[in-house]
């Protein structure tokens, strides 16, 4: 599906929804129209936070045929996993290693694409404890805490796309495992599986010698798309840092990946800074947003991105390899008066170490 932009929903977030009881309950007034969905789902909000309880901790697995698509695509950082039997086995993997797993729904961002196709943007605090193995290794029995997010486009009461990151580094380091050795170990195995390696070409941030493209003109009025795109590609496409102050309010916070706690707007320099040190001619390109109003000049975003960047700097991680880097990013943020004040993004640092250690050879 091409990505396109969600238009401006009404004020209906998971903030209104109270107590996770009232999301379970099935049926009751619908609130929304879904043409197409079962009767029990009152609104999208709802059909998500329900779907994922019900097949989750549940454990009615089975449900993933009623609510995925029997071709759905499901984009991760390691790759593209087609189908819902994959999906199904995935599910299984996951509940193995966590059988007591617990998935705390932190914020559904919608938009609705065209009528009756929905774009879901899910925020989640996963728990658990390591009982069973994993692609990690065996059991450690210890318990875990990470973020992660799930974009879903959505019709008649199916996924029908899914986008999905998780904080897999934060997993790793929680676990008691050595991310850097086990880095190396698992990219060596997945190299010897024979997989066929990529021939990177140019990364299209600038023109030739040229810079980067400009972004239209601002609205005379305030709009939320045009000012979360133009935030992202002056910041880390044109390496504005001097927009962060327009962009961003002094007492912004951020939740990012790998236990980064965000502190004002230096710190989000700091990161910045970080990332496009290790990738110098890293690019990011914006693939959807969507926005809900919560009220006067005040919109919770959700936003996917792509970035892409050569490895030829020292920096975070550690000294040039060369490789190509790609990484599947998601971020929520909440804007008020004009400024971000709040952010929540994800993307597997632990892919990138993997990819990092790689062998094209």
């Amino acid at each position: 599906m091409t990505p396109t932009s969600s238009p401006v929903g009404p004020a209906l977030t998971l903030q209104d929804k109270g107590d996770i009881s009232h999301l379970l309950a099935a049926g009751g007034e619908r609130g929304q129209a879904l043409p197409g969905f079962a009767a029990q789902f009152t609104d999208i909000v709802q059909y998500i936070i329900k779907i994922t309880h019900d097949i989750w901790e549940g454990q009615g697995i089975g449900l993933i045929y009623d609510y995925y698509a029997h071709n759905c695509p499901v984009h991760t950082a390691e790759g593209v996993i087609y189908g819902r039997e994959a999906v199904m086995a995935g599910t299984i993997a996951a509940l193995a290693a966590f059988p007591d797993r617990r998935l705390y729904g932190d914020e559904v961002i919608w938009g609705e694409e065209e009528t009756g196709v929905f774009y879901t943007s899910h925020r989640l605090t996963h728990m658990g404890r390591n009982s069973g193995h994993s692609s990690f290794g065996p059991p450690t029995g210890r318990q875990v805490r990470y973020m992660a997010i799930a974009d879903c486009v959505v019709r008649e009461n199916r996924i029908v796309e899914e986008w999905l990151a998780r904080d897999n580094l934060t997993l790793v380091r929680q676990l008691g495992f050595d991310p850097l050795a086990l880095a190396r170990t698992l990219a060596a195995a997945e190299a010897a599986t024979g997989l066929r390696v990529e021939a990177p070409g140019e990364i299209e941030r600038a023109r030739g010698q040229e810079p980067p493209l400009p972004l239209p003109p601002a609205a005379a009025t305030f709009e939320i798309e045009p000012f979360i795109r133009g935030c992202l590609h002056e910041v880390w496409n044109w390496r504005l840092l001097n927009k962060v102050a327009t962009y961003y309010a002094p007492h912004y916070v951020g939740e990012l990946p790998s236990g980064r706690r965000l502190a004002g707007r230096g710190d989000l320099r700091a990161f910045v800074l970080s990332m496009l040190a290790a990738l110098p001619n890293a690019a990011l390109q914006v693939q959807h947003v969507c926005a809900l109003a919560e009220g006067p000049e005040a919109y919770r975003t959700a936003t996917r991105w792509l970035l892409q960047g050569d490895h030829t700097g020292y920096g975070i991680y550690g000294a040039p390899t060369g490789k190509r880097v790609t990484i599947l990013g998601m971020s929520h943020h909440l804007v008020r008066a004009g400024q971000i004040v709040q952010e929540w993004t994800v993307f597997d640092e632990f892919a990138v170490l993997k990819r990092l250690f790689t062998s094209d050879s």
